[in-house]
């Protein structure tokens, strides 16, 4: 049966990747399959993808090994009906792209001129076409030309104070005799010279006051680099001296319906009257003003006044003060156990009208079988303050773009299981800050109070047998510091290009504390407490690897690496509440959150709710993203990992690394990325030996899948 079900899916697959990707061309119509750039000769500096980019009309894309898809599907359709299916076909798949001979030839000059701005001079581009049935792949020869060196190079700078800054920036030069000549490199040290001259007063200098000539038929190459006191497109008539400018008047305006203290922006304004005019200045200014996120547009406007004086006009546009967000995580698995998360909050990004937000949320977490009394619920409340400065520290002492801002939080969180009742008091202080794409999140105080009390019977005598539960399961104080350090190449909420990133956490618990262990009053256990708690000593760092690749517009591959470890220090353990788990909507999604691990333990009969966590994690995820049609997007991933006991000797490691499987439908609103996914299991290492790997049928029966909903992706 199995094997005539893999046959039935390989016939399928064959006939899809063997339709015909032409059946919509019209007659005389044929199917451009191909682009290929062929580099002749033996230059090495240059390679097809240098100009491959350049060519007028690019081919239809494709998934894999020449197949793709979306062009089959759009080849369902029948191009002379206009009806609901052939209309849907046409916007889940892609139209095959029509070969256009005119654009050949087109391309050849368009790669040639791109060669001549490479340096390569007097290249040349020819093409072949050939045609296999209604298919045409083309194929273009490029013979780059030969490249000058430069043997010397001689500057004309206008003379005076402009002359002495000229000298000091001299070595900074990017363009040095010995390189090849480009338009390329002499165009990038316009726009760098030119920049460092107007963060130096010279407001009216750009690129365009540059001029290049370069004298390549006599014996020596020499380049000559040129000022002028007018630009490219200005007569040479039209000359005045380069002369610095300096600030002249300030103003700020900002919308009546945004009450805000115009001291706090005095503060972060950097451009003050009487300065010497620097382009660095006004763009940090710009992103202070910005990174307050509380007005809509910012705008900075530099008015000439005369020939030496400059004002500057600063404007705050409207803004979004209060706002709601609500959120939403939901699972189901085989076993019918059913888990939804929602949370909502609330912000004010002005309460005090400097730019202070406010934020209070509320989140729960409820978890049931349906048809039993099988339940736990979780209730959080929290509120959060966030100053846009270093509290203890002035404003002034920042001169960057990036202002760290300092944070208080306090959060309570009520927990209602079969096993127990836990009350869990969260307060932490600290920075927060960014620097390009670098973000930071600092805590030199964090303390945590966790109560439980409601312990079952039957609970607290499973909970004897296992020592390592009991430590984790106790009255206890968790102070320490704490911090988080995050970097990406796209900060955008729903990202739309290729980009990667490396998240590391850290957390420290009790060694302050430590420190005055002598004076600390001992407990009936013989644990030293701290106004009647015990306190915990541990140490724990978590590492994450993301990267994103994209291979169209409407496709990508994502690969995402999650690990952390974490020990007790001394007598002491590392909490539950601070242990590693898998599972859920963003991890090992064949199963629930906390369902599986550590290692190759079963589901521990200690808890009705799974519970399932370990010292220390390893997973490894892979998800293929593409677009459907309108703003649906399937996904395809694959994971592996599970957690373990630090304590425990796994004679067979591999052997209890879990996988699964999986397919997702999400809905892309930009802003919002709503995510369904259903995970399958393909290995699950509690089971017995030979009996792990799960076959299609059990992935329907009992616990042989999940069902995630969640917001965003899920890495």
């Amino acid at each position: 049966m199995r094997k005539s079900r893999l046959a039935i899916a390989l016939i399928c697959l064959g006939a899809i990747s063997a339709c015909s990707t032409t059946r919509v061309l019209r007659e005389g119509e044929y199917r451009l399959a191909s682009n290929k750039v062929v580099i002749e000769g033996k230059e090495k500096g240059l390679s097809s993808s240098d100009v491959s980019s350049y060519v007028r009309q690019p081919a239809n894309s494709y998934f894999i090994f020449g197949w793709s898809p979306k062009l089959n599907i759009y080849n369902w359709s029948d191009p002379d009906k206009d009806d609901w299916l052939n209309r849907s076909l046409r916007n889940v798949g892609v139209a095959p792209v029509v070969f256009n001979g005119y654009q050949v030839g087109s391309s050849c000059e368009n790669i040639r001129k791109h060669l001549d701005y490479l340096g390569y001079y007097n290249s040349t581009v020819s093409s072949r076409i050939d045609t296999t049935g209604r298919l045409v792949n083309v194929t273009y020869f490029v013979s780059p030309g030969k490249r000058c060196r430069i043997d010397s190079i001689v500057y004309k700078v206008p003379e005076g104070e402009f002359a002495d800054e000229f000298k000091f920036d001299l070595p900074r030069v990017t363009v040095h005799e010995g390189d090849f000549l480009s338009e390329k490199s002499l165009e990038a040290e316009s726009v760098r010279s030119a920049t460092f001259f107007r963060n130096r007063g010279y407001y009216d200098l750009s690129k365009y006051n540059y001029f290049f000539e370069a004298d390549t038929l006599g014996p020596r190459n020499i380049l000559t680099y040129e000022i002028r006191n007018y630009t490219r497109n200005e007569p040479e008539n039209n000359t005045s001296r380069l002369l610095k400018y300096h600030i002249g008047d300030v103003t700020i305006s900002l919308s009546e319906d945004v009450p805000f203290r115009e001291g706090v922006l005095r503060k972060l304004n950097l451009i003050s009257p009487g300065k010497t005019y620097s382009e660095r200045l006004v763009n940090t200014t710009y992103n202070r003003l910005t990174s307050l996120r509380l007005f809509n547009n910012v705008g900075i406007e530099m008015v000439p006044v005369d020939s030496s004086t400059v004002d500057c006009h600063i404007t705050m546009g409207e803004s979004k003060r209060r706002g709601v967000k609500l959120n939403l995580d939901a699972s189901t698995n085989s076993n019918g156990l059913v888990g939804i998360s929602p949370n909502i909050s609330f912000y004010d990004k002005n309460i005090f009208h400097g730019g202070e937000w406010l934020s209070l949320g509320f989140s729960g977490n409820f978890q049931w079988i349906p048809g039993t009394t099988t339940k736990a619920n979780e209730f959080g409340a929290s509120v959060g303050l966030n100053f846009p400065r270093f509290v203890g520290l002035p404003i002034s002492v920042f001169k960057g773009s990036n202002i760290p801002r300092t944070e208080l939080l306090a959060s309570v969180n009520y927990q209602n299981r079969p096993e127990f009742i836990r009350f869990i008091t969260n307060l932490s202080y600290g920075y927060t800050g960014q620097s390009r794409n670098f973000y930071y999140q600092l805590y030199p105080l964090r303390v945590s109070v966790v109560k439980i009390n409601g312990m079952s019977d039957d609970f607290l005598l499973l909970l004897l047998r296992n020592m390592y539960l009991w430590d984790s399961f106790y009255d206890h104080l968790d102070a320490g510091i704490g911090g988080q350090l995050y970097w990406t190449s796209n900060a955008d909420i729903v990202p739309k290009t290729a980009y990667q990133y490396v998240r590391f956490g850290f957390d420290l618990s009790g060694n302050v504390i430590h420190l005055f262990d002598k004076w600390l009053p001992v407990d009936e256990y013989g644990d030293l407490t701290v106004f009647g708690l015990a306190y915990t000593r541990y140490a724990k760092a978590d590492l994450q690897l993301g990267k994103v690749f994209r291979f169209s517009p409407g496709s990508a591959l994502a690969l995402h690496l999650a690990t952390g470890i974490g020990t007790g220090i001394g007598n002491s353990s590392i909490p539950f509440e601070k242990q590693f788990y898998v599972g859920g909507a963003s991890s090992m999604r064949g199963w629930q959150v906390r369902a599986l691990g550590p290692g190759g333990d079963e589901l521990m009969d200690l808890f009705t709710i799974p519970s399932q966590t370990g010292d220390w994690k390893l997973e490894l995820d892979i998800e293929y993203r593409q677009k459907l049609f309108w703003k649906f997007e399937a996904a395809l991933f694959a994971e592996a990992g599970n957690v373990w006991m630090l304590e425990e000797q796994y004679d067979n490691w591999p052997s209890t690394i879990a996988a699964d499987w999986g397919l997702g439908l999400r809905l892309n609103l930009d802003f919002m990325l709503l995510r369904l996914d259903w995970g399958l299991k393909l290995y699950e290492p509690s089971r017995e030996a030979g009996q792990r790997m799960l076959s299609p049928d059990q992935w329907f029966g009992r616990n042989g899948s999940a069902i995630h909903f969640g917001v965003g992706y899920p890495f």
